[in-house]
């Protein structure tokens, strides 16, 4: 009888309920588990309490404690972790990427090296380097940019959801973003939305590089014309940089549009089911080319695929472009135009589980077990 694949999905961050990034790993362990291996999942978590340290399965394998020391030592004590890799024998150490290269994680892929083990890194939006804003930010990934290619030529491969042949003089293995079907609601849609006003949705952990501020100002156009119904646009989620956050409550404010643009914060569960279920349209990603990026397969539009809604977004993703319930807007700083939008949404027929069948191949659990076939890693469950 064969042993048991095991692998580890280990990750320098902790986790959220309402986080994509989170849902994201979640659906990957799972979709992992599927193929039939054993999965650990090993990752940074900071308590309730404020300790902080390495957790494997959610359990603490070492902790660092609460001080100031504690948070620092997270970028350089990785001893107890390497010697818990080295007695477990792993079959495959899958990393995810948190554009930390340096001297410290380098050192701690060599003791790795050791094993016998398959090391592969998923570098999840790949180039990075223009969402680094402000000088804390620029040093870290100068630092990065100084070990990444040392770093790579020490893994078996990166895993990319870009079309890259080769990053950081390292092969790519090529798949696509996936999602976990299973975990995400497929939505009611209302009936006759175009004989009120349109619910327009867009959810995210907002940055400059989504682009928010096209649809706002988008918005405060179609406004002016009067012509169609009335819109309602619903931001749910959070701004991780305190400065876009106060610049786009500004830019809400200064158009006239509070009792057009209305702020949820992060949602999930029931509450975001019936936020989804009132919408009639979504707005992925619309500043991409901000940062450098022009092809990129984001969480968010598969989310919106799975929830059965048609949606807007500017870059270029092969999973959707072209699809009947997909708008495209340009890559560039217009307005977003709703009066197209209107107009798409008058003629629209696709139902939401059109939508939804129409991704089943992105479920993680074939596009994990597409990798491990890849990477030659013995799958018992060929089911």
């Amino acid at each position: 009888m064969t042993e048991q694949v095991k692998i580890l999905f280990l990750v320098f961050h902790g986790f959220a309920e309402h986080n994509g990034i989170s849902k994201k790993i979640w659906g990957q362990i799972k979709g992992l588990r599927d193929a039939g291996p054993i999965v650990d999942l090993c990752s940074y978590e900071v308590m309730r309490e404020g300790n902080r340290g390495w957790f494997i399965n959610g359990k603490p394998l070492v902790l660092f404690g609460r001080t100031l020391f504690g948070k620092i030592k997270r970028r350089f004590a990785y001893q107890a972790l390497a010697s818990y890799i080295d007695r477990q024998n792993y079959d495959l150490i899958y990393i995810r990427s948190d554009h930390n290269a340096n001297p410290f994680t380098i050192r701690f892929l060599r003791l790795l090296r050791k094993k016998k083990s398959r090391i592969v890194m998923e570098i999840p939006t790949y180039p990075y380097d223009g969402e680094y804003r402000g000088w804390r930010m620029q040093f870290e990934l100068a630092v990065d940019k100084l070990y990444r290619k040392k770093f790579a030529s020490l893994l078996d491969g990166i895993v990319t959801f870009s079309d890259e042949k080769s990053i950081f003089g390292q092969k790519t293995y090529r798949i696509s973003n996936g999602i976990d079907l299973s975990a995400v609601k497929i939505r009611t849609p209302r009936k006759n939305i175009n004989n009120d006003h349109l619910n327009i949705i867009a959810v995210a952990e907002f940055h400059f590089w989504h682009g928010i501020d096209r649809a706002i100002r988008g918005l405060a156009c179609y406004m002016k014309k009067s012509v169609g119904p009335g819109i309602v646009l619903h931001m749910v989620g959070s701004f991780t940089d305190p400065n876009e956050n106060l610049e786009i409550q500004s830019l809400i404010k200064n158009l006239g549009l509070q009792d057009n643009v209305l702020l949820y914060g992060n949602q999930w569960g029931e509450d975001l089911d019936r936020l989804f279920d009132q919408a009639d349209f979504a707005i992925g990603s619309l500043g991409r080319h901000r940062s450098g990026v022009t092809t990129i397969k984001t969480l968010k539009n598969r989310e919106y695929a799975a929830r059965g809604i048609p949606f807007v977004y500017s870059e270029q993703d092969s999973d959707f472009d072209g699809m009947p319930y997909v708008l495209k807007a340009p890559p560039d700083e217009s307005p977003l135009n709703f009066v197209s939008i209107v107009n798409f949404l008058a003629d629209y027929t696709f139902s939401a589980q059109q939508i939804r069948n129409s991704i089943r191949y992105l479920d993680w659990s074939q596009q994990m077990r597409s990798l491990l076939k890849s990477l030659d890693v013995h799958i018992d469950n060929e089911c």
